[in-house]
């Protein structure tokens, strides 16, 4: 495939029969597809997938994008689909690649959690701590030096505000939505470029300085904003060295070692070799920094 190009039928199909144990092939025809989803090109990623992961209801449409209350985040519909994991990845801890089924739609943030959306929180008195911006501003900035509890605190508070599921997403949900339906080393392409997000060598305006506003470079092809640098994002899943053993679908690991939890995306303190699409960090729960952020995931019903 081309730097950046999305997936299509024929090149998932065709990177599936390379992983091997490819079974239960259905192929729908791509027209008869793009209509059913509305057009969406992008979502014949999908074609690969069993028939079971094909067939899930969805309790909105893919790329919609929405919010439940004026302080909650700014959410977009993921489509079902399939993805490999892994794919690229150049250390042991990114292997072995393999295919995942992403079964139902879900919702998740467009963005980081800013600071704005923390704030309403510790007004409503739930979070009790506004966290050090390190004066770089705060508003529409990612929120840092959070420990992992603080996090689940928001998400406990958010989810009893709209009665809807919030959570952190699993990592295979994490690296399906960053990848948007692309198989490149980063979502834009195989090279870093220059500007295209805020790591340490992308030649943006924040590099190596500070943390971006959220939503200053462009939105992967699923429109989700800041996946490669800025902050890292804590995920769901619990440390394993490697994807050994690792569910085949959306699932988060809780195998492995549950006080260490996954990290993705880099962040603007670090090389662009940590931004990739396949790249996995780790990190204990009692950590906070100002290089460490997070995203939200919203079910839908």
């Amino acid at each position: 495939m081309e730097p950046g190009q999305v997936a299509t039928p024929e090149t998932l199909i065709d990177l599936c029969h390379k992983q091997g144990n490819v079974t239960n092939m259905t192929l729908i025809s791509p027209k008869i597809l793009a209509r059913l989803l509305g057009g969406l090109f992008f979502l014949l990623i999908a074609a690969c997938a069993p028939q079971s992961a094909l067939s899930a209801k969805t309790s909105s449409v893919p790329g919609t994008i929405f919010k439940d209350c004026p302080d909650c985040p700014e959410l977009v519909v993921v489509p079902p689909g399939i993805f490999i994991m892994g794919l690229g990845g150049t250390t042991p801890t990114e292997a072995p690649r393999h295919r995942v089924f992403i079964r139902k739609a879900f919702a998740i943030g467009r963005y980081e959690i800013t600071f704005n959306n923390w704030q309403s929180c510790f007004i409503e008195g739930a979070c009790l701590k506004i966290p050090d911006d390190h004066e770089w501003g705060r508003e529409n900035r990612p929120v840092i030096n959070l420990t992992y509890s603080q996090i689940e605190t928001y998400l406990a508070w958010l989810s009893n505000k709209t009665g809807e599921v919030y959570r952190l997403p699993s990592e295979a949900e994490w690296e399906y939505a960053h990848r948007g339906g692309t198989t490149t080393t980063y979502y834009w392409g195989n090279e870093v470029g220059t500007n295209q997000a805020n790591c340490k060598d992308c030649k943006s305006p924040w590099s190596a300085k500070s943390t971006a506003p959220v939503g200053s470079f462009k939105p992967n092809a699923f429109g989700l904003y800041d996946t490669a640098g800025n902050a890292y994002e804590w995920t769901a899943d619990c440390w394993n060295d490697s994807h050994k053993g690792a569910p085949g679908d959306e699932r988060a690991r809780t195998d492995g070692d549950c006080n260490l939890r996954v990290m993705r995306g880099g962040s603007f303190y670090y090389f662009s070799k940590v931004a990739r699409s396949s790249y996995r960090s780790k990190n204990r729960l009692q950590v906070n920094s100002y290089w460490l952020s997070f995203r939200v995931v919203r079910e839908l019903r």
